[in-house]
């Protein structure tokens, strides 16, 4: 039987959890997630827990930070003045935002805490700076 490696293209289910158990996504309600293996497509834990896997195996995989969305980055917090934001959004904790730079390209930010006259908002992945642990099932080597 044939394992899984560099440049195959597969279909893997999988369950993504935080340490205390928390379930941040899942494809086992949908389609299986479709890569192609040392591609960059995915966290590098991620790709690597798929490495000579076999079809129908499945194992849970602990990845560290270092090799999810690494650490938080203290320079992705920006303030940014209530009167840049559009008048028909008000901003609360939680929220989502979404920025353009000059280059056209988009940048997701969080918003983190609200001052009288700005807010806060996070750049960093909402997964930064945090252990994932991960359940596989390998579906498919293309």
């Amino acid at each position: 039987m044939s394992q899984v490696k560099e440049n195959d293209t597969v279909k893997v289910h999988y369950t993504g959890k935080l340490n205390d158990g928390r379930i941040f996504d899942s494809s086992l309600e949908r389609e299986p997630l479709e890569i192609t293996i040392g591609k960059g497509m995915l966290i590098p834990g991620f790709e690597n827990a798929i490495i000579d896997m076999k079809v129908n195996e499945k194992k849970t995989v602990e990845i560290s930070k270092e090799d999810a969305y690494g650490d938080i980055n203290e320079e992705l917090f920006h303030e940014v003045a209530k009167e840049q934001l559009p008048p028909d959004v008000k901003p609360e904790v939680g929220m989502g935002l979404t920025s353009k730079s000059e280059d056209g390209r988009e940048h997701q930010f969080r918003v983190v805490d609200i001052k009288e006259n700005h807010i806060v908002v996070d750049g960093n992945h909402p997964l930064a700076g945090q252990d994932l642990i991960f359940d596989l099932e390998l579906v498919e080597i293309k």
